[in-house]
């Protein structure tokens, strides 16, 4: 036996026991890592992390936060339903004159910038004040809103129709030249002929007269329905003179 092998073998097989015994002891001084088991959070935060106040705060936030959420809500729908009422006629359910104007401006950018035709035509009625001297004004109530009904089903859902004051009617029309406006135009005297308003049990004899003018750019939208309204007029001079 060498010197000294006993000596040196004890001290090792001690020294190997200590160590390994020490990092047992370190070991099992740190905790197991935490297993969260809850099933419910608020913001992504488990409850179970939640002081009482705490989670009482964060619920009363969110309940303000969707309460709020719900105001904006119904503010939208009530400033959308505003807008609609500011833009309709008070009488029928057409654009009033302010609208109408804001269209035709709108239609305007549009030719320039795709240069496309569209077309303006402005109409009167023939007829309607006499029809409210001999029935009233709820008689002319009723042949507003029955001719403003014909226009709109007359037309495409692209096209826009105006009531511009009184018994004047505005059109309108989207990619259109003033050939195919006044096919349009043509066709409409001759439909109130064939299928006349009737007011109880009367019928009422009404017609129309109207002007075309081609929608442009650098035309202020109030000088082209001056424009319209100026050939309108003449139209309706013209057909005096023919009776």
């Amino acid at each position: 036996m060498k010197v000294g092998s006993s000596d040196r073998a004890t001290r090792t097989g001690v020294t190997g026991r200590t160590a390994a015994k020490a990092a047992t002891d370190a070991y099992s001084s740190v905790s197991a890592p935490r297993t969260i088991s809850d099933t419910t959070s608020i913001m992504g935060i488990p409850e179970a992390e939640l002081t009482p106040k705490v989670r009482d705060a964060i619920m009363t936030l969110m309940e303000e936060v969707d309460r709020l959420r719900r105001s904006v809500d119904g503010i939208n729908q009530r400033l959308a339903e505003a807008e609609k009422l500011a833009d309709q006629d008070p009488l029928l359910p057409i654009y009033n004159r302010r609208a109408f104007v804001r269209e035709l401006t709108r239609v305007q950018a549009t030719v320039e910038r795709y240069d496309s035709a569209a077309s303006l035509i402005y109409i009167d009625l023939n007829g309607f004040k006499e029809i409210n001297d001999t029935y009233g004004h709820q008689a002319g109530d009723y042949v507003l809103s029955e001719f403003s009904h014909r226009l709109v089903t007359a037309v495409r859902e692209t096209d826009i129709v105006g009531r511009l004051g009184g018994d004047e009617f505005g059109l309108i029309l989207s990619r259109t030249d003033q050939e195919a406006a006044s096919m349009l135009t043509k066709r409409l005297p001759g439909e109130l002929e064939k299928n006349p308003i009737v007011w109880e049990g009367n019928v009422l004899d009404v017609g129309m007269s109207y002007g075309i003018v081609p929608v442009q750019t650098g035309v202020n939208a109030e000088q082209a329905l001056n424009d319209a309204d100026n050939k309108m007029y003449q139209q309706k001079q013209q057909e005096r003179r023919d009776r």
